[in-house]
């Protein structure tokens, strides 16, 4: 990557479709005495590649040229992707980031029905780690924010939605990036709200109960959307004392104050940076028993605040799709992304339900509906379907000895030492400092001694994607030792890699009907300790049906789609239309693992 010292808060960033390119300065000067974040490995983020995407699946028409559209993939690799086509064209960003919380964040998964016996029906799934280090986080935000800025709007905003744990640290990030204009109608920070969900579980013994997150508004520009009259609050009539032609309210000490005009009005007052609004429940109907998900009243507010019909909403941490659904009701056009395919099929079952109920005009606002979908792969990311487990994927691919006493390494093979880096995103130079702090330079003095031509220790990193001079950056940094250095990119060479076992299905077409003999999802099939010979049956197993009647052989246009209640079952059979081809069915099964394959009619 080619980088610039940079003389102010932040750079405009350029794309290329190879090599990176160095790009002019903002035109804005910093405030004089404006604190900037530092941590270890800090680098302004200047430029980045162009990532190609991949369409995978076709879901409903455009309208008005568009559909949504959904990305599985790295989403700094995303994000870069969209430069090239949605520079300055994304009204809203909304994103839930990792709160850096040290937890384990699992899903519950269950076998639909009792059709499955002889093992313990219900298992947690880990869909995420949430533990980091501190530089390696704020390198990880910093750059994601940068590429965010670049793809707003004049008039956007962005919504960060964090916690204690990072807070302070996220507003450092986004005053550095958006910059803090003093001036009216002034950019940067617009308001500090506070989520307060006061029926959520915990109350510790020892210090006061924590109920609260807290987003951060920020605006590119001092001309942002603001919709007061979207979000209105109804005033209690408690609270209102007429004075002649005045209006008062009575705060909590019983002093009045006129609230004529302003941000209250007859049709009610603008919400104040205080939200009480309830967590999801299991019960609920929106509920996807997707970890950390995020209530619709939340996002509902937010996008209507800050947006208008038809505008782009743009959330690269998606999880379970709440505000890419809350953006179809509302008549948003939307992208969303995310790492874990886990959230990637959640959301897209769930959009695809929310857009049934839309076009039956059981919930639609006014305005366009959008409820096409685009789903794509970006830079072919179709490895894992949870990068929590890539590690041990990646160990046992490679044939890869561990060294449990270890700290630095993750193991050896063919006398090289073995360090897995980081595989849900690009391998930076900063992703180097934990194994250059563990550097043995007592064992490089003797071994340069004993041959001091050779190379005091033979590296592999293994990685998802990496910047080109990773190995150099990594031989600098060993200097006056000399390091054999190789770099084994997975992405280039998952040809010869196996990471998991293939699913195994029959599917036949019989007296006109498509019919789905059996399914056997290997990887649940062994966590549920489950031998395929005692599986009664398979739709037990399976989570969703989608069938494209005429398969184009690229791209998956699914015209049946089986999406069951939570306690029922796929169908199985279905009637094969007359005008059918090339018939392609997939088949996703309880860990968001899919099969697909394709049988002809006639």
């Amino acid at each position: 990557m080619i980088y610039q010292e940079p003389s102010q808060a932040a750079l405009p960033l350029a794309v290329a479709d190879g090599d990176m390119t160095n790009v002019e300065k903002y035109d804005f000067e910093p405030i004089k005495g404006y604190p900037m974040l530092n941590w270890r490995g800090k680098r302004p983020f200047t430029s980045t590649r162009y990532f190609p995407a991949q369409l995978k699946e076709i879901y409903g028409e455009e309208v008005d040229g568009w559909r949504n559209k959904i990305f599985w993939g790295d989403n700094s690799q995303v994000l870069s992707h969209l430069l090239k086509s949605f520079r300055k064209s994304v009204s809203l960003i909304y994103i839930d980031p990792p709160f850096d919380s040290g937890a384990d964040y699992k899903q519950k998964v269950s076998v639909r029905g009792q059709e499955v016996s002889n093992s313990s029906s219900t298992f947690e799934e880990k869909q995420y780690g949430d533990l980091w280090v501190n530089d390696e986080y704020l390198q990880f935000m910093y750059e994601r924010l940068v590429l965010a800025r670049e793809l707003l709007c004049e008039k956007g905003s962005i919504i960060v939605h964090c916690d204690r744990h990072r807070n302070h640290l996220l507003r450092c990030l986004l005053d550095e990036v958006f910059g803090r204009d003093v001036e009216e109608p002034r950019a940067g920070l617009q308001n500090e709200i506070i989520w307060f969900y006061p029926d959520s579980p915990g109350r510790p013994a020892n210090r006061f109960a924590p109920k609260h997150d807290t987003l951060y508004w920020y605006s590119r520009t001092g001309e942002y959307t603001f919709n007061a009259d979207a979000v209105r609050e109804p005033i209690l009539e408690a609270s209102k004392k007429r004075y002649e032609s005045a209006r008062y309210l009575i705060n909590s000490q019983g002093k009045r104050f006129e609230y004529t005009g302003g941000s209250a009005s007859e049709d009610g007052k603008i919400p104040e940076t205080v939200w009480r609004i309830p967590v999801v429940k299991g019960n609920a109907r929106e509920a996807t028993s997707y970890p950390t998900q995020k209530p619709e009243a939340l996002l509902e507010r937010i996008i209507e605040a800050v947006s208008n019909p038809g505008d782009i909403v743009l959330d690269f941490f998606m999880g379970s799709g709440t505000a890419q659904a809350v953006a179809m009701r509302l008549s948003r056009r939307f992208i969303g992304a995310d790492i874990n395919l886990g959230a990637i099929q959640t959301a897209t079952k769930r959009l695809l339900g929310e857009a049934d109920e839309l076009r039956q005009g059981t919930r639609h606002r006014p305005g366009s509906l959008y409820t096409g979908l685009e789903v794509y792969n970006v830079n072919h990311y179709d490895i894992f379907r949870n990068p929590v487990q890539a590690k041990d994927l990646l160990v046992e691919a490679l044939e890869v000895q561990r060294l449990e006493m270890n700290s630095v390494f993750d193991g050896e093979k063919d006398g090289r030492m073995v360090k897995i880096m980081p595989v849900n995103r690009i391998t930076t130079r900063a992703d180097l400092n934990e194994l250059i702090a563990g550097f043995d330079y007592k064992a490089w003095e003797r071994r340069h001694g004993d041959s001091p031509n050779r190379a005091v220790e033979k590296i592999t990193l293994v990685c998802m994607g990496h910047e080109p001079d990773l190995k150099a950056q990594l031989e600098i940094a060993a200097k006056p030792f000399k390091l054999d250095v190789e770099v084994v990119d997975i992405l280039r060479d998952k040809a010869d890699l196996e990471f998991k076992r293939d699913s195994e299905a029959k599917v036949v077409v019989k007296k006109g009907h498509l019919v789905v003999e059996r399914f056997f999802p290997m990887n649940l099939l062994q966590k549920l300790s489950l031998q395929k010979e005692v599986v009664e049956d398979w739709r037990g197993l399976v989570e969703s049906i989608f069938i494209d009647w005429n398969y184009d052989g690229a791209v998956l246009q699914p015209a049946m789609v089986d999406i069951p209640g939570k306690s029922d079952l796929v169908k199985g059979t279905y009637v094969v239309p007359t005008d059918s081809g090339t018939i392609r069915i997939k088949i996703t099964d309880l860990l968001s693992e899919s099969w697909e394959g394709s049988v002809s009619h006639g």
